[in-house]
């Protein structure tokens, strides 16, 4: 019988994706996830599968407890000013989209299954934002995540999105 894990699951998931969000997927080492999280990297490996496997977790975990949390507070709104309005704050305050946005840039091309878990969120954004704008919903929406993908990289003028070609 193994020995009991001592790290907590949830705990090392958030870290990993607040390294994740700022850092990207490829600015992102193991040695950085095992410094971060204080796990080694055997457990990590054991326990997550691999760093890929680490990242679709911790995309899946922002999904469920900080976009889908997001979208359906802005879809209660009835005000197409105040929702956008929400929107926008929700995006631009905090990391709510650094993690999808970097999955979007850089993964999404080359992984499928990170790419289905990006457009979850943006379905999700584009839901959100329909009851009160109905088919220009995709465009708010692209419109909103597009603004804060420029301000992320005013931000940070390393930030791996600058190395595109």
């Amino acid at each position: 019988m193994g020995r009991p894990r001592a790290f907590g699951a949830d705990r090392a998931v958030s870290i990993a994706a607040a390294l994740f969000a700022t850092h990207g997927y490829e600015g992102t080492s193991m040695d950085n996830l095992v410094a971060a999280t204080g796990i080694h990297r055997g457990s990590i490996y054991r326990f997550f599968g691999s760093k890929r496997g680490l990242h679709l977790i911790a995309l899946r975990n922002h999904l469920d407890h900080e976009i889908h949390p997001i979208s359906a507070a802005i879809a209660t709104l009835t005000d197409p000013t105040q929702a956008l309005t929400a929107a926008i704050a929700s995006y631009d305050n905090g990391p709510a989209s650094g993690l999808l946005l970097l999955a979007a840039a850089e993964r999404a091309p080359r992984d499928p299954k990170v790419a289905a878990l990006v457009a979850e969120g943006i379905t999700a954004l584009e839901g959100a934002l329909r009851p009160t704008h109905g088919d220009a919903a995709p465009q708010l929406a692209s419109a909103v995540l597009g603004a804060r993908l420029r301000l992320r990289l005013r931000a940070q003028p390393t930030s791996p999105l600058l190395a595109w070609p």
